[in-house]
C-alpha cells in the first residue's frame, strides 16, 4: 500500500527536503523537511504537513496560525530525492515572520536587505 513512501530517497536522517510553491501565483513560499509518516499525512489530509527539526516532532503548517496550506500537488525531482509541493495559502502569509513568504531577504552587493514587507505581526498571529 505505501510502496509509493519507499521510493523517496531518505537522508541519513529519514528526511527528505521540500520546497513549497503557491499553485496560482508560482511563487516560492518556503522550503521544510519531510519525514515518512509527514508525507502520508499530507497525502492523506490534503494539508501540508512536515516534520520539525527544532520542535523534534511533525506540524500542520497553520496550526497555530491559522495559515493553513492545502494542497494541490505534490512532485519528486529525478532522483527522488527533494520534493515539490503546491499549495492554496490560506490568507497570504506563510512565513512565521507575517510575510507573504519565507525568501524576503535578498543578498545586494554584499548586504542582505528585506525585500518584502510585514503583513501581520507576528505577536498578533501567534499571541507571543
Amino acid at each position: 500500500m505505501d510502496a509509493w513512501l519507499d521510493k523517496i530517497n531518505w537522508n541519513d536522517d529519514s528526511l527528505v527536503p521540500v520546497i513549497v510553491q503557491e499553485v496560482g501565483t508560482k511563487q516560492i513560499l518556503m522550503h521544510a523537511w519531510m519525514n515518512r509518516d509527514s508525507l502520508e499525512q499530507t497525502f492523506e489530509s490534503g494539508k501540508a504537513t512536515y516534520w520539525s527539526r527544532s520542535r523534534k516532532r511533525l506540524w500542520v503548517k497553520g496550526e497555530s496560525s491559522g495559515h493553513y496550506q492545502f494542497v494541490e500537488s505534490i512532485q519528486a525531482d529525478c532522483d527522488n530525492d527533494a520534493l515539490l509541493i503546491t499549495v492554496k495559502q490560506k490568507e497570504g502569509i506563510a512565513c512565521h515572520t507575517g510575510r507573504y513568504h519565507c525568501f524576503f531577504t535578498k543578498l545586494v552587493k554584499g548586504s542582505w536587505v528585506e525585500t518584502e514587507k510585514i503583513l501581520k505581526n507576528p505577536k498578533d498571529i501567534y499571541g507571543k
